[in-house]
């Protein structure tokens, strides 16, 4: 009944309209859903945090912090593993994966489950943020849309990105941001008929978190910039490009999982009380950490002393400057360990968190010197955008993001100049953002463009079937009558199961045709080992490096063991070529 509905669909749509003008129209109901998931991620968690908040304010030493945590990582854990059983795909990281090798299709279940898991995991204090569990919420809403539609692997990028970019857009009021940051990250390029969908889905979106949910995640209140300070935003820009190299390689490590040996539950449960312990000794870690983040950027410094252990001692300048820097390290640290033990959520908050900080250290630091006043408000923005510009690679998304969150273009000049520094000190460490780092590493899949080409082919449709397979103990006079009649360079050696035992070469039947060679007397004594096997399983992609690195023209296909056919490389290639074309017509037609 679903498949006839998707059909009657999409002979409708395509009767009634050109598929540029459908694409907008999906991108516009993306945006709106995605708008809509953003706006109960938004009320949950911060309505999950004021009962938290509440409950420790009746405390001593807010003692609850220490199991609060804990409580929200096993109830994550939980849900992963009894209701949703691990279908859920987590991060940023799994989005580009679903670009690159699954044709831009996402499970349906990531619709409800990042919404669910991320506001246990964050409004129970785990310190992550919420902008990755939104962003791939949007992006299976894309996918889902693309899916119903009978879309081709083009236009569900598209629509993947589109429901990426309303999910930040609507998180941060940003639709700009929301764009360029789908374009950096996910997509890669910038061109007229990606762009479109994605700015009417990023609107989109923002006007749905208008509507319904008007409060912003915090305020930026920033003063124009002064020539003197230039020196000390190029001192924040080279500070933020190493924090960045320090952020990528702890939230690398920390992210792919704590006490591994350990039963998931003894590990969620161990990490959310260490966790709680980090979160005791500095409150600011809580959470997200935008509410402190605010309370610093109106200049109450005093929000830092008020639930600290320490509240005495920070009275103290140079000692606060001490717990500043130790929040810029630690805010990173305590974000690892909560998706390491399994809760869910992203590095984007607190790499913004971070960066912040590290603004607010800088200036902090410089006008205990008395040689300058520094507008501490302005090197949090500042900083902010330049941790984010060498984390994510993504200059441009830094920069219209706090330009746009502080409502103007006054630090447009620092905001450009530290996130240009910061991304070109992150470049010299670290080629790749720290997505595409560990899928290159781990997963062996590249960001460039020809794969993504060759993972929207399949392999069913380049394997060539039309093959004489012989069985290992054919006579050999048997096979020569078989040769003469076939115009095949190579052939397959199959036992009685059909499963491969070698290939027989042309160019080796050369070798002994016109001979009389006594010991030659079955197939066997002249096949040989191919060079490779291709497995059924196997991406297209992968095919291709196989192709180039062993120089061969053609490789025999298993499944299991059972031969299924010869790939070429000719047929790939030329397969190529007509993914390639239909890909640009599409993009055309979208264009005109």
């Amino acid at each position: 009944m679903l498949k006839s509905f998707n059909y009657k669909i999409t002979r409708w749509r395509l009767k009634r309209n050109s598929q540029r003008n459908f694409l907008i129209y999906c991108s516009v109901f993306v945006g709106f859903f995605g708008g809509l998931a953003a706006v109960a991620l938004k009320f949950l968690v911060h309505f999950m945090e004021e009962v938290s908040r509440n409950i420790s304010s009746h405390l001593p030493f807010h003692i609850i912090y220490v199991f609060l945590p804990a409580l929200g990582i096993l109830l994550t854990v939980s849900w992963q593993h009894l209701i949703n059983r691990d279908r859920m795909q987590k991060g940023i990281g799994n989005i580009l994966v679903a670009i690159k090798k699954n044709r831009s299709n996402i499970r349906s279940n990531n619709i409800y489950s990042h919404l669910v898991t991320s506001s246990l995991t964050v409004g129970f204090g785990g310190s992550s943020g919420l902008e990755a569990p939104i962003v791939s919420t949007g992006a299976a809403i894309g996918s889902g849309v693309g899916r119903i539609f009978n879309l081709s692997p083009y236009e569900k990028t598209v629509l993947v990105a589109a429901g990426a970019s309303a999910g930040i857009a609507a998180v941060f009021n940003s639709p700009i941001a929301g764009v360029l940051f789908s374009l950096e990250i996910l997509i890669g390029e910038i061109t007229i008929p990606t762009f479109i969908p994605l700015l009417i889905a990023s609107a989109t979106g923002v006007v749905v978190s208008k509507i319904l949910y008007s409060g912003q995640l915090f305020h930026l209140v920033t003063e124009g910039w002064v020539i003197s300070a230039l020196p000390f935003y190029l001192i924040l820009g080279v500070l933020s490009g190493y924090t960045a190299i320090y952020i990528a390689m702890v939230a690398g490590k920390l992210e792919k999982g704590i006490l591994l040996k350990q039963n998931r539950y003894v590990r969620a449960l161990a990490g959310g009380l260490l966790l709680g312990l980090i979160i005791m000794i500095f409150p600011a870690l809580f959470g997200e950490g935008y509410h402190y983040l605010q309370e610093i950027l109106n200049g109450n410094l005093e929000a830092l002393k008020d639930e600290s252990l320490f509240r005495n001692w920070l009275a103290n300048p140079w000692v606060m400057l001490i717990f500043i820097a130790a929040l810029v390290l630690m805010k990173i640290v305590a974000a690892g360990i909560t998706i390491g033990a399994g809760g869910n959520g992203g590095t984007f908050a607190p790499t913004m968190f971070t960066g912040a900080f590290l603004g607010l250290f800088v200036a902090f630091a410089v006008n205990q010197t008395g040689l300058i006043h520094l507008s501490m408000s302005n090197f949090i923005a500042v900083g902010m955008a330049g941790a984010l510009s060498g984390v994510l690679h993504a200059p441009l998304t830094a920069i219209f993001l706090i330009a746009e969150i502080t409502g103007g273009y006054v630090l447009f000049i620092p905001l450009m100049l530290v996130s240009a520094i910061s991304y070109m000190i992150s470049r010299l460490y670290n080629e790749h953002n720290m997505y595409w780092h560990d899928l290159i590493h781990d997963k062996n899949i590249n960001p460039g463009h020809d794969y993504s080409m060759l993972s929207a082919i399949s392999l069913d449709s380049i394997i060539n079937r039309q093959f004489t397979a012989v069985p290992k103990h054919m006579p050999i006079a048997d096979f020569y009558k078989i040769l003469a009649g076939s115009s095949a360079n190579v052939f397959a050696v199959v036992n009685a199961n059909g499963d491969l035992g070698g290939i027989v070469l042309m160019d080796e039947i050369r070798k002994h045709m016109f001979n009389d060679v006594d010991d030659i007397n079955t197939v066997a004594d002249i096949m040989v080992a191919p060079p490779a096997v291709i497995d059924y399983e196997q991406p297209v992609s992968t095919i291709m490096e196989m192709f180039d690195k062993l120089d061969v023209w053609q490789l025999p296909v298993v499944k299991g063991e059972r031969f299924m056919g010869f790939v070429s490389k000719s047929a790939l290639l030329a397969k190529y070529r007509e993914v390639l074309i239909k890909q640009h017509s599409e993009a055309d037609l979208f264009a005109r």
